[in-house]
């Protein structure tokens, strides 16, 4: 079946990837509108996709024409519609910020291209090998990403990523292996039948796949205690890139495990070896304590919000580990919630750093004064991260908290509810100091008489110079996504409709 769309989403940012790097041999600064033009027709053909997924429903592309059980099969259904959706949204407002916030350099371009395209890949194959291809150009992609601003630090970041994620990937690739010798097959849906029918559940490659797989994506969305790259990587790269991947390829190393949770070993594997899907949720209640105790106890607002995510994903693994109806649009709210939140919150501390150059806690004392729209943003971003109605970071709490009651682990509720009062704790630590912390006494905050005028582009009455590069466009799209984010808050019911054929064909 040809539906070249989904091809096009793939193909189109890997083969702009090399334009900047090659018009950079003779223009300066092409990269932002060859990515900028890529970013607008991904948005288009995503938006093409989505209205025919909900007109027609699930569709496939057989790459080549070679039928899916000797070729590569893409596939769209409602899940990795959203997922396309949210990966071309995410990037065409990174890119936006990206035009006065930075980096300028071709090569960056041309790897943010790469990782876009991988990104699109991996929400679309129906192929677990392939699945590790665009993986690894996800991984490739990031590692020189993360390392952009050519500062030690994010070199050392970059290279402890590396190898974190090569070890990650590996794993997966070893599951892979296992479950091409049992069945003799890659494809997901020819996996998905094979296994019941000639190999069973419990047969000892089966359940040693899903264990390699399930770690190896576990690395890929920070899962406790395979998190150790996120603290690194989000810190140290450059303010752009940390939005781009926090929202993005954790997200999408989440969606990955989830895709082949309910494509490949299905919910009937669970049932069969009930200890695997227990496993599976330990380990993510397990990430949503810890993440939250280490959010607690930074001072450093980008680990912060990184080890946030820490607790994020676990919520998300967790919700779909327990494979119920209501945990599993609660896991693809709060992944799509929490992409576009920390995209935005990310986007935000970048404007603050651009503006004033500070990072800490402490140093963000009377922002609220001096940068009201940016702040204000972020305080309605922070308040949807801990879960406060209406925005979407409740409503995605809300289902996986019910899934959990519903699939009788009351105990995932409860840490649920813990965890949020946890994100409370270092959120009004963060929204006290930016409205009611007094600058003066605290050195490198922003004080009347130093850094800070009140920039024009964020309400104030200050000019805005090469020295202090914050545009009104980086203002808005943070405060864009603030509202979006609230105004998804209202959207269950059309979450719920929408995936609602997905959910009857994997439940």
């Amino acid at each position: 079946m040809s539906n070249p769309e989904l091809a096009l989403l793939i193909a189109i940012p890997i083969i702009a990837a090399t334009l900047p790097l090659l018009a950079g041999l003779k223009f300066e600064a092409v990269g932002w509108p060859i990515a900028a033009l890529t970013a607008g027709v991904e948005l288009a053909l995503a938006g093409s996709v989505v209205s025919r997924v909900v007109a027609e429903g699930r569709f496939v592309h057989n790459l080549g024409g070679y039928p899916r059980t000797y070729g590569i099969e893409l596939v769209v259904d409602e899940f990795s519609a959203v997922v396309i959706s949210l990966i071309a949204v995410v990037t065409l407002v990174v890119v936006a910020y990206a035009r006065r916030g930075g980096p300028r350099e071709n090569a960056f371009y041309s790897a943010f291209l790469l990782l876009l395209g991988g990104l699109m890949g991996v929400g679309l194959t129906g192929d677990v090998f392939n699945m590790f291809v665009f993986l690894e150009i996800v991984g490739l992609a990031t590692y020189a990403l993360v390392a952009a601003d050519r500062s030690a630090r994010a070199a050392l970041a970059s290279l402890k990523y590396l190898i974190v994620g090569t070890a990650g990937a590996s794993l997966y690739l070893v599951g892979v292996g296992f479950l091409l010798v049992a069945t003799g097959t890659l494809n997901m849906t020819d996996l998905a039948a094979t296994i019941p029918e000639t190999v069973g559940y419990t047969d000892p490659l089966i359940v040693a796949s899903f264990c390699f797989v399930a770690v190896g994506l576990s690395v890929k969305a920070a899962i406790f205690p395979l998190h150790t790259w996120i603290s690194d990587a989000y810190a140290e790269s450059p303010d752009t890139v940390t939005a781009y991947i926090s929202g993005l390829a954790s997200t999408l190393g989440a969606y990955a495990l989830a895709r082949l949770v309910y494509a490949v070993y299905t919910p009937a594997f669970f049932e069969a070896v009930p200890l695997a899907g227990d496993a599976l949720v330990a380990f993510a209640t397990v990430s949503i304590v810890a993440g939250s105790v280490l959010a607690v106890i930074q001072s450093d607002v980008k680990r912060m919000l990184a080890y946030s995510s820490v607790a994020q994903f676990g919520m998300i693994v967790a919700a779909f580990g327990l494979a119920t109806e209501q945990a599993l649009v609660g896991g693809i709210v709060h992944l799509v919630g929490h992409g576009l939140m920390k995209t935005a919150l990310f986007l935000g501390v970048g404007v603050i750093a651009s503006a004033y150059g500070i990072r800490t806690v402490r140093q963000y004392a009377n922002l609220g004064y001096r940068s009201p729209v940016a702040v204000a943003a972020i305080a309605a971003l922070l308040l949807g991260l801990v879960g406060v109605p209406p925005s979407i970071g409740f409503l995605g709490k809300w289902y996986i908290a019910w899934g959990a009651i519903e699939a009788g682990a009351p105990i995932v509720a409860a840490v649920v509810l813990f965890s949020t009062l946890l994100t409370l704790l270092y959120v009004a630590r963060l929204l006290e100091t930016m409205y009611f912390q007094p600058a003066d006494d605290i050195e490198g905050a922003v004080t009347a008489d130093g850094r800070g005028v009140r920039l024009l582009s964020d309400g104030g009455s200050g000019d805005d110079d090469d020295e202090r590069p914050v545009s009104f466009g980086m203002v808005f799209v943070v405060a864009a996504l603030s509202v979006a984010a609230v105004a998804l808050g209202f959207a269950g019911p059309v979450f719920e409709a929408f995936l609602d054929p997905f959910l009857e064909a994997v439940l």
